[in-house]
C-alpha cells in the first residue's frame, strides 16, 4: 500500500457493506448464465468453505493474472455493475502487487441481469477486448469508472470509448462484442458458477474453497492468502 487513505476508505466501506451484503449480492434471473438460486446467508466464519471437487471448467482459457504455479489462486465470479465488486477491485489489485508471483487471480463473468441492466454489455465489452489480448485493460477501466456508466441510459457507447482508449481494432471489437464466442465464454463461466453453487457477486474462491464475503476486507484477505502461502511452504 503506497497510500494509506484510499485503503482506509475501502476498509471502512467494505466493513459497512457486510451488514447489507446480501441485499447487494443479488441473484441472477436471466441472461447467458442460467438463473441463480435464491441467496442464503453466508457463514460468519473467516475460514473458507470447501467447494465441490468436480465442476464445470468454465471459459477456457480463463482470464488470469499471475503464474499457474502460484501457491494461491483467487477465482472471482463478478458482475461489472455490482457495487461490492467495484469495491473489491482495488483490494485485489493491491493483493496482486503485494504477493507478486505467489498469487494468481482469475476473473469469471457472472452478470446479474436484469437486476443490473448494463452488466451483460460490460461483460461482452470485456470479453471482446480479451479477444484482442486486452481483457484486463478493459476490465480495469470498466470497474474504475463504474459510477460514470452505471446509471447511463445506454452504456455501450461508453464501453466503445474505453475500447478506443486501450487501442483496440474497433471494427473487430464491434464484430466481436455480440459474437457467438463472446456469448459462449460468458455462458460457460455462468455454468461453472452454478456448478460451484455461486449465488451472487462478488463470490471468491481461494484454491477452490469459497471465501466468506466478510473476509474479503483487505486485512482479513491478506491473512488468508499469507496463511495459504505458508501452508504451501512458500
Amino acid at each position: 500500500m503506497k497510500r494509506a487513505l484510499p485503503f482506509i476508505i475501502i476498509v471502512v466501506v467494505l466493513a459497512g457493506a457486510v451488514a447489507v451484503a446480501w441485499s447487494l449480492k443479488e441473484s441472477a434471473v436471466s441472461g447467458p448464465p442460467a438463473p441463480a438460486p435464491t441467496p442464503t446467508s453466508t457463514t460468519s466464519s473467516s475460514t473458507v468453505a470447501t467447494a465441490p471437487k468436480t465442476v464445470h471448467p468454465g471459459a477456457d482459457p480463463p482470464h488470469a493474472i499471475g503464474p499457474a504455479t502460484a501457491p494461491v489462486t483467487l477465482e472471482e465470479f463478478g458482475d461489472f455493475q455490482c457495487p461490492p465488486c467495484g469495491l473489491l477491485h482495488p483490494v485485489l489489485k493491491t493483493m496482486e502487487k503485494e504477493f507478486g508471483d505467489k498469487l494468481r487471480v482469475i476473473f469469471r463473468e457472472y452478470p446479474l441481469v436484469p437486476a443490473h441492466q448494463h452488466a451483460l454489455s460490460a461483460a461482452r465489452a470485456a470479453e471482446a477486448a480479451g479477444l484482442q489480448g486486452k481483457f484486463w485493460e478493459m476490465h480495469d477501466l470498466i470497474f474504475e469508472n463504474q459510477k460514470a456508466w452505471e446509471k447511463a441510459f445506454d452504456a455501450r457507447p461508453i464501453f466503445e470509448g474505453y475500447a478506443q482508449k486501450i487501442g483496440l481494432d474497433m471494427t473487430k471489437y464491434r464484430n466481436d462484442v455480440n459474437s457467438q464466442i463472446v456469448e459462449q465464454r460468458i455462458f460457460l463461466d455462468g455454468k461453472r458458477a452454478h456448478a460451484l453453487g455461486v449465488q451472487g457477486t462478488p463470490t471468491v474462491f481461494m484454491n477452490g474453497r469459497e471465501i466468506p464475503f466478510q473476509s474479503l476486507e483487505p486485512a482479513k484477505l491478506r491473512v488468508l492468502i499469507s496463511n495459504e502461502i505458508a501452508a504451501a511452504g512458500r
